[in-house]
């Protein structure tokens, strides 16, 4: 019995570096994955530098994003960071009373 209360410690400091770093850590690659899988042609994306366009050709390492008219970027596809999803359109709301 003794031994185990030992191990206590070394126990408790394992299940805290999981919480901490290894959870967080998988979150993040499986949030990464689904990102570069969500690619296709035509979404809008902002790589991580914060330049925002739009994808034009999808890669096996690259994407080519339109960034303006005529303007086309070649990068490498983990440099996507999201993709931007597009905001639905609100109804007009007035500004004024209609009295």
């Amino acid at each position: 019995m003794s031994n185990w209360v030992e191990f206590l410690p070394l126990l408790l400091l394992v299940v805290i570096f999981w919480f901490l770093v290894v959870r967080p850590a998988r979150a993040r690659q499986q949030d990464f994955l689904r990102t570069q899988s969500a690619l296709v042609v035509g979404s809008e994306v902002m790589l991580a530098s914060g330049i925002f366009g739009e994808i034009v050709t999808v890669g096996d390492q690259t994407v080519e994003l339109r960034v303006a008219p005529n303007t086309v970027l070649k990068v490498n596809r983990q440099a996507v960071a999201r993709v931007v999803e597009t905001p639905t359109e609100l109804p007009e709301s007035g500004t004024g009373s209609d009295d």
